[in-house]
């Protein structure tokens, strides 16, 4: 714990000062081997000090009386060079906040030993093994990352947050017609492992769901190259919240030229798309990635995006919200000790409709239905391309067969416009991480739904 009446004397200029440990565990097995048993930390102290206009930054992993007052020091320093040699500084928001916070989201259950979770793997992977003959290959694997900060800042905040995330991941791939296919997926989220799984058989079902898509891949067809009736399933909808459109709209992002720059409050979208960027609480249930407060002292807001299809905001740090005249809203985040905060998203989500999947589907006369997303990547005008690992036509208004491999193109602002259906339900996937210099955990979600989009095939 900080001292914060002793620290708080040495604050002259805006400062934050951060406590930051990153506790990582990761176990992996092969087709009944264990490649991977690992478990690391790390953390340190950094102190961040705005001066003239100028940021001033410092960081040291050692854990030593005095360390903070050193690091305060020696970020003045860094800011006074800085605005020594540059000029035309920046403005930050202020506002005095006088809070105290602590929020600590690890399992109060019994913790499982290391070897127990070691066990719990295995088990997996030998329930793999013994039951679904046709694997020719399976990789399973348990992470976990805790992660603990404490932050004071200079106008009275002093905060202090614990955040635990933990997955299982399951890959399958399968021989069939000597052409090894492959398809993937995670499972967990916010909490320790005790809070997420009681046993491995939790996940017996959803290995067998896998497998039957496994199978059904094998036997896929090509889609059909072209503009296409489709229907995204949640998890690509979320991948399209997250790259296409959330990062066109960080507001470091937009003062750099992003194409969201000169499209506020003017319509990009269908008016049946609203899209937020959520702090820590959405649609009554605490998120994946909640941010109660970010690692500039900032109370996490609720970042409205896209509302009824039109461009209602962005998400800030306190150097955009002074430059655009509003207030931060709580984006402000680093990975580890010795990384400054940046503009980050948190949870990203299009939010739901009112439309029935099975609707959606009975709807499309001639197209596919999206489901699994791989990797993609986005740039500032929102043009995107996004691997596709799993789907299945759609044949006068029903499901047919399973697609390969293929991928989607376009721009978002683009394919928006084209959205004609939204399903009631929404999903989360919050197992990946987003870089922007540095890694960083975020959650993406939506519901389904039904546009048009370039698709990639024969």
């Amino acid at each position: 714990m900080f001292d914060a009446e002793k620290i708080g004397k040495r604050f002259t200029e805006y400062t934050e000062l951060r406590f930051h440990e990153n506790y990582n565990e990761k176990i992996s097995f092969i087709n009944g081997s264990c490649v991977a048993n690992d478990e690391k930390t790390i953390k340190g102290h950094s102190a961040r000090v705005f001066k003239n206009g100028f940021w001033g930054f410092a960081s040291n992993p050692k854990d030593k009386p005095g360390i903070a007052e050193e690091l305060i020091k020696k970020a003045q320093q860094n800011a006074e060079i800085l605005s020594s040699k540059l000029k035309n500084g920046d403005k930050i928001f202020r506002k005095q906040q006088d809070v105290v916070f602590e929020k600590d989201l690890s399992t109060k259950k019994a913790k499982m030993t290391r070897k127990e979770k070691f066990d719990f793997v295995k088990d997996l992977d030998t329930h793999v093994k013994q039951n679904y003959k046709k694997v020719s290959s399976v990789q399973t694997i348990y992470s976990h990352l805790k992660t603990r900060k404490e932050l004071l800042t200079s106008e009275g905040a002093h905060i202090i947050q614990t955040l635990p995330r933990s997955f299982i991941r399951i890959s399958l791939t399968s021989g069939e017609k000597n052409q090894p296919v492959s398809i993937s997926e995670s499972f967990g989220g916010l909490g320790d492992i005790e809070d997420i799984f009681s046993s491995p058989e939790d996940l017996y079902s959803d290995i067998g769901i896998l497998y039957t898509k496994l199978m059904e891949k094998c036997s896929g067809l090509q889609a059909e190259a072209g503009l296409k009736d489709v229907i995204l399933g949640a998890d690509l909808a979320g991948i399209l919240a997250h790259e296409a459109m959330g990062h066109t709209t960080e507001a470091d992002f937009v003062m750099g030229g992003s194409i969201a720059a000169d499209l506020l409050n003017i319509r990009i979208a269908s008016d049946k798309i609203s899209l937020t960027d959520f702090a820590h609480t959405a649609l009554g249930e605490t998120c994946p990635m909640p941010v109660f407060y970010d690692d500039e002292g900032v109370e996490g807001k609720d970042s409205k995006i896209i509302e009824n299809g039109v461009l209602t905001g962005y998400m800030h740090n306190r150097r955009s919200a002074a430059y655009f005249k509003v207030e931060p809203t709580g984006n402000a985040r680093a990975f580890s000790f010795d990384d400054e905060p940046l503009i980050r998203m948190r949870n990203t989500c299009i939010l739901p409709g009112k439309d029935k999947l099975e609707d959606m589907i009975s709807s499309v006369e001639d197209g596919y239905f999206l489901e699994n997303p791989g990797n993609g990547q986005a740039d500032s005008t929102s043009e995107f391309m996004f691997a596709v690992t799993f789907g299945y036509e759609i044949k006068k208004g029903k499901l047919g067969k399973a697609l390969q491999n293929t991928a989607i193109s376009g721009k978002a602002v683009d394919l928006l416009k084209t959205v004609t259906m939204v399903s009631d339900q929404m999903k989360w996937v919050s197992s990946g991480t987003c870089g922007k210099k540095q890694p960083m955990p975020v959650a993406m979600g939506g519901p389904a739904i039904k546009c048009k989009v370039s698709i990639g095939g024969n």
